[in-house]
């Protein structure tokens, strides 16, 4: 089937946040041969790119995304094998993270108490090292990454080995300017028979402490060095602080929660508030998980 290219499509049913304006082009490829179709229409009509994954740590303008934006949310697929005492896994880059939960969670592996409650896609886990503020081994995303496979511009594929990636607290370098199709894990077969109930007791501890019934990205800002930034903020009085309706959540001072119609503007507008303030207060500059995407002026 080939691919349907889009236009003027609104944005925001695609984020966690549920804001953002329109998509000049728009298209949700579902395989490999789809995506060569859009990177070959963006050549074809001269038009900026932008990969849009799980949109879970993203902010589209309210303005709209110029050119053509893939939207890789049907771009799902996973398979794995055990062999050689570890276990493989294959996955499309937007294949939900909780599918790997699923995975490792059949399997008794302790990935799955680093991947409960993860927001986003594999390709996403790849791209910002998505990681967790507890102790749990692994804690990052790319402790269990072996290598990724990349489309170039010109809509060809090759692999990239983790030793040749560039890899910090969450990023991750060297895949540039390239589109993550595929991401190759492992870990090794060592059963932990309680996770399951570690796993429950995980989730029901974020449900207590996270606003996830409410749309957010998640962790807005990274924790600097040597501190928290939930705390950070929760310390300069911040929990409450609302431009329209943009609220740095009640729950949790690290999430900004949208309680109904905020715009991506005023979402911006409470993360350079909140920056500036703990700055001020604090002495320390907090740096976004976050990534904009699309026309800001």
């Amino acid at each position: 089937m080939s691919l349907k290219i889009l236009k003027n499509v609104n944005c925001a049913e695609y984020t966690s946040w549920l804001v953002g304006g329109e998509a000049e082009h728009f298209c949700l490829p579902e395989n490999i041969q789809q995506l060569q179709e859009a990177m070959d229409f963006s050549k074809q009509q001269n038009l900026p790119v932008t990969i849009l994954g799980g949109g879970s740590n993203v902010l589209i303008s309210d303005q709209g995304i110029p050119g053509l934006t893939i939207c890789l949310r049907r771009f799902s697929g996973v398979s794995f094998e055990t062999r050689d005492g570890r276990i493989f896994i294959q996955a499309l880059s937007g294949t939900a993270k909780s599918e790997l939960l699923k995975i490792f969670l059949k399997n008794k592996l302790a990935p799955a108490l680093f991947l409960a409650g993860l927001p986003g896609d594999v390709g996403g886990g790849v791209v910002m090292n998505a990681g967790v503020a507890e102790s749990f081994h692994p804690r990052e995303f790319m402790e269990f990454v072996d290598s990724i496979e990349v489309m170039n511009p010109k809509g060809e594929i090759h692999q990239i080995n983790k030793s040749d990636l560039k890899i910090s607290y969450r990023h991750t370098d060297g895949w540039q300017p390239n589109i993550i199709t595929t991401v190759n894990m492992s870990w090794p077969l060592e059963e932990d028979l309680e996770i399951l109930n570690k796993v429950k007791e995980a989730n029901k501890t974020r449900l207590s402490k996270q606003p996830l019934d409410m749309p957010s990205c998640g962790s807005v800002f990274k924790n600097p060095e040597g501190f928290k930034a939930a705390q950070l903020i929760d310390q300069c009085g911040l929990k409450g602080f609302r431009i329209g309706d943009a609220q740095v959540s009640l729950k949790h001072a690290n999430f900004i929660v949208n309680l109904d119609q905020a715009r991506a503007a005023d979402i911006w507008d409470v993360i350079l508030h909140v920056q500036k303030t703990v700055l001020e207060q604090k002495n320390v500059q907090l740096k976004t998980e976050v990534v904009r995407l699309g026309r800001w002026s």
